[in-house]
Formats: structure tokens, C-alpha cells, sequence
């Protein structure tokens, strides 16, 4: 990053829970980093308009499980600004993030697993990505698994509007057969097929706390449960609220209600390329 305004964080934030979430990053980031903004979208801007460090637009959600939509908020960030660090909205930042880091065109991520088929050994999975990268006319065992909770993109000469265009073009390939997760694999399948590199970091520089990676250093003995205790009470309370039973069922319909539409949506997206998506 040559210019402090040439960088920014973004996170995705739909519904109340995780705008609540967000929230907490966003206070987290006026704290320790008042100098870089925070691109949300989210499907109540109004929530966030009381942070001035919050750029906050609207946006309905499109996949099924919300995954995939992060590309929206890296477009919208990368429209903004020269590099965005997109982060889960349920993380919280614990200490200052430097100005000075210099971010390298194309994605630079703090987990990287080379070769795809040695982490998944999920059968269906693995089926369905052999069959995205013979579309793509990749080679499976060459692409890059990018854990989707914190990495850089930094503008790369137009490549990577390519990469978010063909990250939109995989995902409901995915999702029309029933596989709503792993955005990780694709966003490697997106990045081989346009030449945008992928560099791993370990990103020491950014002190975070995310749950599940602490929970992995917890069990493996590198951190004590003490001192994050408070942050995973924190998460529990915004992101699994108590509700009634009113809400609860009120909030089953409007999913189904929802799902109903996101799947008219991808199947109109998918007959408009059979030929891609058919098989």
C-alpha cells in the first residue's frame, strides 16, 4: 500500500446477526485502525450509520448460503480502493493494522493449501471440482484452496475483475448441485483460470481473533482458552441470540420464502449458458 487511502477492509453483513457481528469489527477497526475504512454489504446499511468509518451499501443476498456472495463486497471494495482485506464479519481485530504493508497484485492470503485433492476427500466434492476444472481446462491438482476468512486482493491490471467474473460465472455451477460452501476452492479455480497469482502470508501484522482457527490452536496447545474467553462469549451472544418461538418460525418462512427465490434466480442464470452449466 503506497497510499493510506489506497487500502481497505470489507465484510459481508446480512441479517441481524451478522450485522450485529460486523458491528463489533467495525468498533474494533475505529479503535485500533480509525485511518481504514470498512466496505459492508448488508441488507440494513442503517445499521452501520453511526460508524464514520464504515461504508456501508445495500445488498440482497444472491447464493444460498451467503458464501459466494462475498465476491459483491470485494467488487464494491475493489471499485473503492487500490487493495482490500476482506475479513468474516464474526472476526474481530485485536491491535493495530500497519499502513506501511505493500500488497502485491492479484491474492495474498494468510492459509494456502496447494493442491486441492490432498485437503478435500469428499467424494461429491472432489467430483464436482474435477469437473469445474475440466471446464476450465485446469488441472485440479495444480489449483489453490484460499481460506476465505482473511485475504488480500489488490487490483492487478483488470485481472481481477476477471477473477470475481468467473468466480460469478463457478459458484452456481456449484450451487445448482447442491454444494453451497467451500468459496475457498473456487476462488483458486477462479484465480488459475485468469493467471491472477496467489501468494501466502502469514500476516503477522494483522493480530485477529477468528473462532474456529483459535479453536485449532487451542487443541493444538498454542493458545489459552483464558484469553480469548471473552471474545468467544461475545460472538455466541450476537450470533445465536435467544429467540421466540414466534420469531423463530417467522424466520423459517422467510427462508424458505427466500430460498425459493435464490433458486429461480440460479436456474435462470444457468439456462442462459447451458452449454457451461448443463453438464
Amino acid at each position: 500500500m503506497e497510499k493510506q487511502n489506497n487500502f481497505c477492509c470489507c465484510t459481508m453483513a446480512l441479517g441481524e446477526n451478522y450485522c450485529a457481528l460486523a458491528l463489533e469489527l467495525a468498533k474494533d477497526l475505529e479503535k485500533h485502525s480509525p485511518d481504514i475504512p470498512l466496505v459492508v454489504l448488508t441488507d440494513s446499511p442503517k445499521y452501520f450509520k453511526s460508524q464514520s468509518n464504515v461504508l456501508a451499501f445495500k445488498h440482497h443476498q444472491v447464493s444460498f448460503g451467503c458464501y459466494h456472495d462475498k465476491r459483491f463486497a470485494i467488487a464494491k471494495a475493489i471499485s473503492l480502493f487500490n487493495s482490500c482485506l476482506f475479513l468474516d464479519a464474526d472476526m474481530r481485530i485485536l491491535a493495530p493494522i500497519p499502513l506501511n504493508i505493500k500488497w502485491q497484485p492479484g491474492i495474498t492470503a494468510k492459509i494456502v493449501w496447494k493442491d486441492i485433492t490432498k485437503h478435500n476427500k469428499n467424494p461429491f466434492e472432489l467430483k464436482l471440482l474435477h469437473q469445474m476444472a475440466n471446464k476450465l481446462s485446469l488441472k485440479l491438482e495444480d489449483i489453490d484452496f484460499v481460506h476465505e476468512c482473511l485475504f488480500v486482493v489488490t487490483r492487478d491490471s483488470g485481472l481481477e475483475l476477471e477473477f470475481l467474473n468467473y468466480w460469478g460465472k463457478i459458484a452456481p455451477y456449484f450451487e445448482l448441485r447442491g454444494f453451497y460452501r467451500g468459496e475457498g476452492h473456487t476462488i483458486g479455480l477462479a484465480a488459475a483460470k485468469v493467471g491472477l497469482p496467489i501468494r501466502r502470508d502469514a500476516m503477522n501484522e494483522i493480530v485477529f481473533f477468528k473462532d474456529k482457527l483459535e479453536l485449532q490452536a487451542i487443541k493444538r496447545g498454542e493458545a489459552n482458552p483464558l484469553d480469548t474467553a471473552e471474545y468467544f462469549e461475545k460472538q455466541r451472544s450476537l450470533e445465536y441470540p435467544t429467540r421466540s418461538i414466534i420469531n423463530k418460525a417467522l424466520n423459517k418462512v422467510k427462508t424458505s420464502y427466500y430460498n425459493l427465490y435464490r433458486l429461480l434466480n440460479l436456474l435462470t442464470i444457468t439456462m442462459m449458458d447451458l452449454r457451461f452449466y448443463g453438464r
